[in-house]
């Protein structure tokens, strides 16, 4: 029991160690305590931020440190399903409930109950399916698309958006109801361009990471190779600098990065 257990602490400090998140700016220290607080409950998160800020790895980190950590965490990206097959997605269906319906079908809200269900890009997902979605907040029910059977689940939604959703309210795009239920407890994520002390941090992160996973050398990088790299205000945020940084350790052969490497490799825009 105690090898079990040591295991498992292993198991989930490996968990953390591979969504954290890296970083000593004020932004980055009032980010990790909101997820240290945040992850104690319960309640609802909507976590704000532009594409590439790290939405997701917010969401783990809380679900990885909550009381659910050893349930599931189950992904639903709500712009990259088609509007027509969203509903099976999150709630299943019966077999025969529609033309290619072959078999039953588990839904995510099923497949996250006693865990964490993160509802990804939620502000592209349609007003009939945020009515839905309401319904199922407000009584932790539902039905499998052609089921007429009530499953009861057990969930902790996070969702996350990089659109302002009381401009979408406005525009008559989201429910208002709805936001207020998402929006409990609210994060923020900063974009890089307002972190820019966080960026020699990252870059040596991703390396470390890359050389690790991929069996890369490790590459050193110059002081100027670096102030180019601190002074780009890159608009794909931190996914665009980890980009940046697996092109430059695959493009540049020798073991020092230099900044006229970085200008050849075309990773700054101008």
């Amino acid at each position: 029991f105690k090898s079990l257990e040591k295991e498992n602490i292993k198991l989930r400090s490996s968990i953390l160690k591979k969504y954290e998140l890296v970083g000593n700016s004020q932004a980055m220290k009032k980010i990790k305590s909101q997820i240290e607080m945040i992850a104690r409950g319960d309640s609802r998160v909507l976590i704000l931020g532009e594409i590439g800020t790290g939405k997701e790895l917010v969401a783990r980190m809380i679900h990885s440190l909550s009381p659910r950590a050893n349930a599931p965490f189950i992904e639903v990206n709500c712009a990259a399903i088609p509007q027509e097959l969203i509903e099976s997605e999150l709630f299943g269906h019966e077999k025969g409930a529609f033309t290619g319906a072959i078999d039953k079908k588990i839904g995510k809200f099923e497949l996250a109950n006693e865990g964490t269900l993160f509802l990804d890009e939620i502000g592209d997902m349609s007003l009939l399916t945020q009515a839905k979605l309401l319904r199922v907040i407000e009584t932790q029910k539902f039905q499998r698309v052609g089921g007429t059977r009530d499953i009861t689940v057990n969930v902790r939604i996070i969702s996350a958006t990089n659109k302002d959703l009381t401009e979408e309210i406005k525009k008559g795009n989201f429910r208002e109801d709805l936001y207020y239920r998402l929006n409990v407890v609210p994060v923020y994520i900063s974009p890089l361009r307002e972190r820019k002390e966080d960026i020699p941090e990252l870059v040596n992160y991703f390396m470390d990471e890359f050389s690790r996973e991929k069996g890369w050398r490790r590459k050193k990088i110059s002081d100027d190779a670096m102030r180019i790299l601190k002074n780009y205000d890159w608009p794909g945020n931190v996914r665009e600098l980890k980009n940046a940084v697996e092109r430059l350790m695959i493009m540049i052969p020798q073991e020092t990065i230099e900044a006229l490497d970085i200008e050849n490799t075309g990773i700054i825009r101008n």
